[in-house]
């Protein structure tokens, strides 16, 4: 079974940064989109960043010049590197992908963000 685990959450003050990362049990090349989601209390999810397997990113509104979503070395983790913060960016961050192949998309179990003003 396939499972998608993030790390990095935490408190955080305005201005500052926080690195998420997504660990996977499987390369994360076998994804064809992996994504980094978050969703505010309240709010509906909504997608902040994501990454295909040919390296292409795409960011939300909000993410563009501050949020970098990448790959790393090991091949089988994402991550989101937040600089910038705001009380705004508050939400449980949560990891997605998604195989063509098995035409399967996975979740991993969020990490929450909170930053203070």
């Amino acid at each position: 079974q396939v499972q998608l685990v993030e790390s990095g959450g935490g408190l955080v003050q305005a201005g500052g940064s926080l690195r998420l990362s997504c660990g996977t049990s499987r390369s994360i090349s076998s994804f064809n989109v992996m994504a980094w989601y978050r969703q505010a209390p309240g709010k509906q999810r909504e997608l902040v960043a994501s990454i295909t397997s040919g390296g292409t990113t795409d960011y939300a509104d909000s993410a563009k010049g501050r949020f970098t979503i990448s790959r790393g070395n090991a091949k089988n983790t994402v991550y989101l590197q937040m600089n910038s913060l705001s009380p705004e960016d508050t939400a449980v961050y949560s990891c997605y992908g998604y195989n063509a192949n098995d035409r399967r998309t996975y979740w991993g179990q969020g990490t929450q963000v909170t930053v203070s003003s």
